[in-house]
């Protein structure tokens, strides 16, 4: 099998990722699009270490050792990641990216840094 094949397919899927990430608002899917990138990654590092152990005849596998790496890391980002989200998701009731940016914005807006006293504040809540 030629090089080309993997080198594709995985620009195929990296690209996917990356549209995944940029054009998502549902944070699960924005997950799922990085876990597509590094499995791009992945098909990367084995079909480079196959062609290259074929070139130089040595049984060292560096880049499926590599990979292995890789997956474990992405195993443990999946793990963190889905526990951030369902605790953003248990407080404000949304895993919308955006409406969670404007809820942040909204908080920051009523923050210290605001121009009004703290005491006009206070009087127009009560």
């Amino acid at each position: 099998m030629h090089l080309a094949y993997p080198a594709v397919l995985s620009a195929l899927l990296f690209c996917t990722g990356l549209y995944g990430v940029l054009a998502r608002r549902n944070a699960i899917l924005v997950l799922m699009s990085v876990e597509l990138m590094l499995n791009a990654v992945n098909l990367n590092l084995v079909a480079f270490d196959v062609w290259l152990s074929k070139a130089a005849e040595e049984t060292l596998h560096s880049g499926q050792a590599l990979t292995l790496f890789t997956i474990a890391i992405a195993a443990a980002e999946i793990g963190i990641g889905l526990a951030i989200v369902l605790a953003v998701h248990r407080n404000r009731g949304t895993a919308d990216i955006d409406k969670l940016r404007d809820t942040a914005e909204s908080h920051a807006a009523d923050g210290p840094d605001s121009d009004a006293p703290a005491a006009e504040k206070a009087e127009a809540t009560a």
